[in-house]
Parts: C-alpha cells; structure tokens; sequence
C-alpha cells in the first residue's frame, strides 16, 4: 500500500487564509480535509493508500481523528520527522512526499520518494 506523506507547515502554509493566527486549528483542517484519501486515493495513485500528516511546532498537540489520518508528531524538524519516515519506509513500498519545501523535496527524492506539491491534496 502506498504511503502519503503530507507535510503540514508547508500544506497549511500555502493557503493565505489566516492560518497563522491560529496553526493548531489550521492543522485540524487539514486533517480533515485529508479524510477522504484513504479510499479515494489521488490522481495516479488508486486507493487503497495510507496518510500521514506530519506536524510541528503550536501544532503539534493536535487530536487524532478516527478519519484514518495518522498524525506524526515532530519534536524538532518537520523536515527530519519526514526523512525519517521515507527512510523507514521506502524500501518496502511506493512514498508520496506532499511539499513545496525545495530543500525537502531534493532529500526525499534521493531516498526515491516522488513529489507532489501542496495543490495535489484537499486543502
């Protein structure tokens, strides 16, 4: 099954929608905007797939959800919680990194990760 990683900073932060005054709500909307995916999958990518959104700083502490989304927690970098898991993960099956990041793309593509930007997922 392939895994989706969705990089929440950087998702959250390419729609200028307020998102700062409130980055925990932010992330709560991502989260749930990404609930479909798991049985929808993304264009080229069939379901079923699995999604980790990936955040960070004020919005670390946000509630898993039983839509399916796996949150993963960085207690540093986002970026380095990201590596981490395509590196753990993409010898066994087909990753996903959802970014615009230019400095985290180029990490996980040398692990063989693909990329996709921001607009690839709901927002």
């Amino acid at each position: 099954m392939p895994l989706v990683i969705v990089d929440g900073a950087n998702v959250v932060g390419s729609v200028p929608d307020g998102w700062w005054r409130d980055r925990a709500g932010a992330a709560i909307r991502l989260r749930d905007s990404l609930a479909p995916l798991p049985t929808t999958g993304l264009p080229g990518l069939p379901a079923p797939i699995e999604v980790v959104l990936v955040v960070e700083g004020k919005a670390r502490d946000i509630p898993q959800a039983p839509s399916g989304i796996r949150i993963e927690r960085a207690s540093g970098s986002g970026d380095d919680k990201i590596i981490d898991l395509v590196r753990a993960e993409a010898a066994s099956r087909p990753i996903v990194v959802v970014t615009a990041d230019r400095g985290l793309r180029s990490r996980a593509i040398d692990l063989g990760a693909e990329i996709r930007g921001p607009s690839s997922v709901p927002r």
